[in-house]
């Protein structure tokens, strides 16, 4: 065995990378020589335990071409693809772009409808998930940050020094329990207690010591074992421990995420006890009935906002249909907007219809706007990301399904009573059911409205079809509609569905496959599901 930098796990499970990274496959010391004290560990954990902000700005329907999104660059988007494959979007087309132009629908449609080659464009170019790459990459700098903490513990005994290194080695695991979630819940099966330990999930390696072998996907029960035992460190590093700035991590975000990872392992008393942190933690619902239109509502300002990290993606997917007369684009949209399926959720007296949206300018499709899109800000000074954001109205959320679940059915109307006073003009308690089974029901619905196009949706869906208790019914089905275009009159007009089923029938379409170049590499320890192909299920 030997020791390698912090790039080191880019080896085995990010292969792709090596002709670009070849000047940090150093081989060290075990003292790792470049970070002697807790201030270069520090450094280390800002300059590569977090992901970076993408800067754009948006003139046209083009936002993402091929070498965009295979860039490997910490600001570029991650997981653009999230908000698109679930029941909460469906496809915005009006006029016609030529499909050279690398528009959201073109290089991301096939992924929407989950197509058996989901990685290339309109015109069948192959584009690679670097998603997978780039949070191995994170982890990996993060394997050699909890390393290192652990060697220079006790060689500085200055108080201030001490506490700092506490934060970022409780950081260092936060951060790998949170990406390793995303890895998981994207690549892997959902986890089910019944069958965790040999549903397979993703590779597993928290470890800077590097082996000589070709790695293999270990069991859910194993990864997301890891994710909790993450969690249990920082939540004794960071005790007591709230950062002045959202974009670094305190014992408010420890606590959020492992009520999350509660759920998904349907822990639910685990998640209540997470939960409990936040009567003294002094985060603060937004009351939409006294908000200010021109403010944005999430920001990483706001009291709502626990933590967050990454770009706010949903300015580059959802485009307006008025983003440029110039090159034509005053009434052209080859993107995306928020589905009828979502929207109909939304009573007139719900205000995260006029909060959480924006009507697009010609054809009035709504369109997510939760952090308003600043074409021509290239500071983005108060932006939260829409996927790797924790905030205080999902706490309440994930505490009341919890109790819901335990049947505490009264606890758990009135912890969803604190969201709906919140949302609604007229929020009555009575309003929320009494029976169980229809309580749950409401909760997710809920909670579809509240978190939309922050990440959740898909992953949801997932945990939701593997439930112990209430699991999707075996029909349940996401159709997207599918569109043809006409020269003649300049329209598209819908011809069909395409069609996802349930988990139990299209398990492959549910999870994304392992990059090509990772599969190749690891000669054979690794594979992907064969995925359906997917055809248009006419009117």
């Amino acid at each position: 065995m030997k020791r390698l930098s912090i790039y080191a796990l880019l080896l085995a499970l990010a292969p792709v990378l090596l002709t670009s990274c070849g000047d940090f496959l150093e081989e060290y010391s075990t003292d790792q020589r470049y970070c002697e004290n807790v201030d270069d560990l520090e450094a280390l954990m800002i300059g590569e335990g977090f992901l970076g902000f993408r800067k754009g700005a948006i003139y046209g329907q083009g936002t993402m071409s091929k070498s965009e999104l295979e860039t490997t660059d910490a600001q570029s988007l991650y997981f653009p693809w999230i908000h698109v494959v679930d029941d909460d979007a469906e496809a915005f087309l009006v006029d016609y772009v030529t499909e050279d132009v690398g528009t959201p629908y073109y290089m991301l449609g096939k992924l929407a409808n989950w197509n058996e080659d989901p990685f290339s464009s309109i015109q069948n170019i192959q584009w690679e998930d670097k998603d997978w790459t780039k949070l191995y990459k994170h982890i990996g700098a993060l394997n050699s940050i909890i390393f290192q903490a652990q060697e220079i513990t006790g060689k500085d005994t200055r108080t201030e020094k001490v506490t700092l290194l506490k934060h970022v080695s409780g950081e260092a695991h936060f951060l790998r329990a949170f990406y390793y979630f995303y890895l998981a819940n994207a690549y892997g099966m959902p986890y089910s207690e019944a069958t965790a330990n040999t549903d397979f999930c993703v590779p597993l390696k928290v470890s800077e010591v590097i082996e000589d072998k070709h790695f293999k996907r270990a069991s859910c029960k194993e990864v997301y074992n890891q994710i909790w035992a993450d969690l249990e460190a920082a939540e004794k590093e960071l005790d007591g421990y709230t950062p002045d700035f959202t974009l670094r991590v305190g014992i408010g975000a420890v606590k959020a995420f492992k009520s999350r990872v509660a759920l998904y392992m349907e822990r639910y008393q685990d998640a209540i006890d997470a939960t409990d942190a936040f009567k003294e933690l002094g985060y603060k619902l937004t009351d939409l009935r006294q908000h200010d239109a021109a403010n944005s509502f999430s920001n990483r300002n706001s009291s709502e906002t626990i933590f967050t990290t990454g770009t706010y993606n949903a300015s580059f997917i959802f485009i307006n249909d008025s983003t440029g007369s110039w090159n034509g684009d005053d009434n052209r949209a080859c993107s995306f907007k928020a589905s009828s399926s979502l929207m109909d959720n939304f009573k007139p007296t719900d205000l995260r219809r006029e909060f959480f949206f924006r009507n697009s300018s010609k054809n009035k499709a709504p369109l997510p706007n939760k952090y308003f899109p600043q074409p021509d800000d290239y500071n983005f000074q108060d932006m939260a990301s829409d996927i790797f954001t924790l905030r205080y109205a999902e706490v309440l959320l994930n505490r009341a399904e919890a109790l819901a679940m335990l049947n505490q059915t009264e606890q758990a109307r009135a912890t969803l009573q604190q969201l709906r006073e919140k949302r609604l003009t007229d929020a009555q308690l009575a309003d929320i059911p009494t029976d169980n089974e229809k309580l749950v029901e409401f909760i997710r619905t809920e909670r579809r409205m509240e978190l939309c196009f922050e990440g959740h949706r898909w992953f949801d869906l997932r945990r939701y079809a593997v439930n112990s208790r209430y699991p999707l019914a075996e029909d349940f089905a996401i159709t997207h509609p599918a569109y043809s275009y006409d020269a003649v009159s300049n329209t598209y007009y819908h011809i069909g569905d395409y069609r996802l089923g349930a988990f139990k029938y299209d398990q492959a379409a549910w999870m994304m496959p392992i990059p090509s170049a990772t599969i190749t590499f690891n000669e054979g320890t690794l594979t992907n599901l064969l995925r359906q192909t997917r055809t248009i299920i006419k009117n």
